[in-house]
């Protein structure tokens, strides 16, 4: 219904006009059937409304601007104050003449005439009845035409269907104020208040929200009832639109009020930094924008950051998002883009910064200072992919580190061992909550630099899981083609990795993809051997525990024959350490003695070793005898280097069945099959009776059995065992053997020949057989730590056979037959 016609009981008392006039009671059915008595003028004056229609009964203010209105208002005032009232067909219309003016119209009263300031004339007026104009009769100063009475229809009393009409307009009606915000709630009581039934389907249809047209069509219709029913009609549409307005407002209301608040507070929140001399959201931001400036990066990303800047100021600073962007441009700034340190290429003070980290280790030291020398010539930072593979403990890590400090370069590492979520390497989508870059990323921007020297250690410990393949997201870290523009998830940029130099540590190779290990320029370090281990522990291990432990020198000294006893009694490992805890171990008991003021011993001695550490337990890689047929000493590679183990075999009366023990693998049992066949087709050369194969039984045995044992590489040794036993022969005193045969009785070369080489010579081995192969990797030791050790090269089994047999019979020999 109209928010600005609606009539109140205050409209009706015209106390907005003038607080001295009386009160215009509602119509009731006495004053409207009086008035349906009246008669009506032959000619009325005919003033045309723009934008309203005025209906019998109703009283309407009406503001009258044109010339015309104005005179024929002031005369009809002047005289009976009756005048005709239509409504214009076209409301643009300045000045209407009769075509242009309704047909049908309202008598109405002058009440009331108001001079406004600026001119125009309000009058208040009240409906009376309908008539249809008959004829104009002139159009100057005014229209002015004779008129004809129109009859209402009227239903009859007892008409139920119509009082029920009557009902539904007046409850709709009351339901529409209360849903109309403009709408006073007064206007209930005028609709409750009103007893004429055709008053108040007049009252209605002249207060509600409809066009002149539908009005005007309103009034046209001469039957009370259909005009209620018209009436009724246009009401149910205008609640319909209401309610759906005020639905949607309270929607909009709600979604705006809550905006708001979170406005409100952030004022508050604002002013509240402000006065306690924190930075509030803005000036953050216009720092940013600040720093930015300053950054070495390009044009692409310098729009890219300007562009999520922009994002960020148009966001709530109470939303999630908004800490997520905030890190975002954050890391942006943090991390060193085109920044780079200068690289240091004195290659002289390398390699001493090397020697004095690192003990031994000779080839890998020359392969890092080879890199550096190609690094300074051609002076463009790209650096190399280095893999640094051995037993754990031989310096892989530290290696990183000193080449680090040689080049002037910062160090970062990160530890890859279980890895097994593609995001640690790649990054999150900052879409997610808590999302962050990936490790790379991190650890430059911790670096500060664009070319650190950048250790992955423990590349080969990676594990691939539900959340993706790590291993597979490094291969564009680790290629040099692709890292010029690595993209990080989060990041959402690429970002320059191709002058880092990127050093990776492994203890297996086998366990990288190859695809991994292709980008890779691998750098083998295997184990130390006992000089090597006593001259590192002597020059770093020892000083280093000391200062742990709050010693000095005078406090506290040890002999490198003390250290060698650690080194051969109570450690088994390719680096150093278990060496260090021992140490630390023998430290410790005089810490505690000068703690307690006890006397004790400041150069440590035997005795105090066995006192702190007992009695060694790690020296069964000690040679044993020859005295029993089918005992051989071979050469074993481990993970934490070489070791030396016990081929035993032994004959028994039966039916021919060999039987191998040991915890071995397929490819151990299947040389023990091979190295009997091979017997077996040439026991004639070997002096040996077809017989013998039938009538017993052979076993052979690789202590210990609870170490699991796999390899071709001891072949000769198990071949040589076998011959011992069948022919009750002594092996050579202080031999061992190493390599690979086949069933034509070749000698094929084997791997870890320096690990071996090592293990023979803490176990005072003296004479070893290797495959001719294997000579170059003999080549590659130092001469010092081949020193008492005999090499024989061998292209065939009978070649072995004959270096490692004697003539002399073995202990309690059996005599077969």
């Amino acid at each position: 219904m109209s928010n600005h016609k609606i009539l109140t009981i205050d409209n009706l008392s015209l106390q907005e006009f003038d607080s001295e006039a009386e009160l215009i009671p509602l119509l009731t059915p006495e004053d409207e059937e009086e008035m349906n008595n009246e008669e009506l003028p032959l000619s009325l004056p005919i003033l045309p409304l723009r934008n309203t229609v005025l209906f019998p009964g109703v009283v309407i203010p009406i503001s009258a601007g044109r010339d015309k209105s104005i005179k024929l208002i002031n005369d009809a005032n002047a005289g009976g104050k009756i005048i005709g009232v239509v409504s214009q067909i076209n409301e643009e219309d300045e000045d209407p003449s009769k075509d242009d003016i309704h047909k049908i119209g309202t008598v109405a009263r002058i009440l009331r005439v108001l001079k406004m300031p600026d001119g125009n004339v309000t009058v208040i007026l009240q409906g009376k009845k309908r008539f249809e104009i008959d004829q104009v009769v002139s159009e100057e100063p005014y229209i002015t035409a004779t008129i004809k009475e129109v009859s209402e229809e009227r239903p009859d009393e007892n008409d139920t269907e119509f009082t029920a009409i009557l009902d539904s307009v007046k409850e709709l009606a009351i339901q529409i104020i209360k849903e109309s915000p403009n709408i006073p709630s007064e206007a209930t009581f005028a609709i409750k208040n009103i007893e004429s039934q055709s008053f108040l389907i007049n009252f209605v249809s002249s207060n509600m929200n409809l066009s002149v047209k539908e009005k005007q069509g309103l009034l046209s219709i001469n039957g009370l009832k259909e005009r209620a029913l018209e009436t009724l009609r246009y009401m149910n549409v205008e609640l319909q639109k209401l309610e759906l307005k005020n639905d949607i407002q309270s929607k909009v209301r709600f979604d705006l009020d809550q905006q708001q608040r979170e406005y409100f507070l952030h004022q508050q929140m604002k002013t509240i930094q402000e006065e306690l001399g924190g930075v509030s959201q803005e000036e953050e931001m216009d720092e940013m924008g600040q720093k930015a400036k300053t950054k070495k990066w390009d044009e692409k990303t310098q729009k890219h950051f300007e562009k999520e800047l922009s994002k960020m100021r148009r966001m709530n600073p109470q939303s999630p998002d908004f800490g997520i962007q905030r890190n975002y441009l954050e890391l942006f700034l943090e991390l060193p883009w085109g920044e780079y340190s200068k690289d240091k290429f004195d290659l002289k003070l390398a390699q001493k910064i090397l020697d004095k980290d690192h003990f031994g280790l000779e080839e890998v030291k020359k392969r890092m200072v080879e890199h550096l020398a190609v690094l300074k010539l051609r002076n463009d930072m790209k650096s190399p992919i280095i893999c640094l593979t051995g037993p754990p403990g031989v310096g892989k890590t530290s290696i990183g580190r000193s080449v680090a400090e040689a080049l002037g370069r910062e160090y970062v590492r990160i530890s890859l061992g279980g890895l097994r979520d593609e995001a640690e390497i790649r990054g999150h989508r900052k879409t997610y909550i808590g999302a962050m870059p990936g490790r790379i990323i991190q650890s430059l921007k911790k670096a500060g630099t664009s070319n650190p020297v950048f250790i992955l250690d423990e590349i080969d410990k990676l594990s691939s899981g539900n959340s993706g393949d790590p291993s597979s997201a490094l291969l564009e870290v680790l290629d040099p083609e692709q890292n010029s523009a690595f993209y990080d998830n989060f990041l959402e940029m690429g970002y320059d990795l191709s002058k880092v130099m990127f050093i990776a540590t492994s203890n297996n190779m086998a366990a990288i993809q190859p695809a991994l290990r292709d980008r890779m320029e691998v750098i083998k370090m295997s184990g130390y051997t006992i000089e090597e281990k006593v001259e590192i522990a002597k020059r770093h291990l020892f000083p280093k525990q000391l200062e742990a432990h709050g010693l000095t020198a005078k406090d506290l000294t040890i002999g490198k024959k003390q250290l060698e006893k650690i080194v051969e009694g109570y450690t088994r490992e390719s680096g150093v350490r278990n060496l260090e805890t021992k140490i630390a171990q023998v430290i410790r008991n005089a810490a505690k003695a000068v703690a307690m003021e006890e006397e004790y011993n400041k150069k440590v001695t035997d005795e105090d070793i066995l006192t702190v550490l007992g009695v060694p337990r790690l020296e069964r890689d000690k040679y044993e005898n020859n005295d029993v047929a089918g005992v051989v000493t071979g050469l074993a590679w481990t993970s934490v280097g070489g070791d030396i183990l016990f081929i035993e075999s032994l004959i028994s009366e039966g039916k021919g069945s060999l039987s191998i023990t040991g915890n071995l693998g397929t490819v151990m049992k299947e040389s023990a099959t091979i190295a009997l066949e091979y017997i077996k087709a040439n026991a004639k050369k070997l002096g040996l009776s077809v017989e013998l194969f039938q009538k017993y039984n052979i076993h052979l045995h690789v202590p210990e059995g609870a170490t699991p044992k796999d390899g071709p590489s001891a072949g000769i040794a198990m071949l040589t065992s076998l011959v011992s036993l069948l022919t009750q022969k002594k092996v050579k005193k202080s031999l061992a053997m190493t390599g690979e045969i086949t069933l034509r009785g070749k000698v094929l070369p084997v791997g870890g020949i320096k690990e071996k080489i090592l293990a023979a010579k803490r176990a005072n081995i003296k004479e070893i057989i290797l495959c001719h192969e294997n000579k170059s990797d003999i080549d590659e030791i130092k001469a010092e730590y081949l020193e008492g050790l005999t090499f024989h090269y061998v292209k065939e089994m009978s070649e072995v056979l004959t270096l490692a047999l004697t003539d002399q019979n073995a202990k309690n020999a059996k005599i077969l037959k």
